[in-house]
């Protein structure tokens, strides 16, 4: 599964979901932005270098769960719920359906201990405390990361899996880089109806693409 259309479709993701990421971390990006400190641009390239840090580390994480059970029918499975997931996803994107956000209070236990250690970083007074705290809020419960992390862990290996999350992440970098007006502007062209059904659309198109077609006994 894992080819150079993985990774253009990882970018493509995180882009396409950056209304979401907006609306999730758009708000505590920009008071690191907009803060009266002289680095503040440095400050918030360190926020999401930090977030995607985290991204990265997950996708190596559950990426080595696969790596140690794919073979057999079990391969198939794993496969064919991560193309799922990517349809969901597109479901999600468009506004056609908001199953991912079940999926977000699997990771509220882990927030809860996370959380006080991410609000005691702020004010952010610094790049390492800026990067700090983008690696905490990367743990944030969120259906798309979390459905684009299932389908990320369907790659061959813990570190591809690592590098899809890195580039979706990437694929967020932009939207969350600007602040004020531009994100404004930019989350306003996400929301309209026609883009975010466009966008929804893509990814079921690629989670159709993902399905393993193949028999069965070619896994075997």
């Amino acid at each position: 599964m894992f080819d150079q259309l993985s990774i253009v479709t990882a970018l493509i993701l995180g882009l396409l979901g950056s209304a979401h990421c907006i609306g999730m971390c758009g708000g505590i990006a920009s008071s690191i932005s907009l803060s009266k400190q002289p680095n503040g641009h440095l400050y918030l390239l360190s926020y999401n270098l930090g977030r995607i840090g985290s991204y990265t580390l997950a996708g190596a994480l559950l990426g080595a769960v696969d790596f140690l059970i794919r073979y057999g029918s079990m391969q198939i499975i794993l496969r064919t719920f991560a193309a799922m997931m990517l349809i969901a996803m597109g479901l999600y994107v468009a506004q056609w359906w908001r199953g991912l956000t079940l999926i977000e209070r699997l990771g509220h236990t882990l927030w809860r201990s996370i959380s006080p250690v991410a609000s005691r970083l702020l004010p952010v007074t610094s790049a390492p405390k800026a990067l700090f705290l983008g690696a905490c809020w990367g743990w944030l419960p969120c259906g798309l990361v979390y459905s684009t992390l299932i389908w990320s862990s369907a790659a061959n290996s813990s570190a591809q899996s690592a590098l899809l999350m890195f580039c979706f992440g990437l694929g967020t970098l932009p939207a969350m880089m600007t602040t004020t007006l531009l994100a404004k502007q930019l989350k306003q062209l996400l929301s309209k109806k026609y883009v975010q059904q466009l966008s929804g659309s893509m990814i079921i198109a690629f989670g159709i693409y993902n399905i393993p077609w193949q028999p069965l006994s070619d896994y075997l």
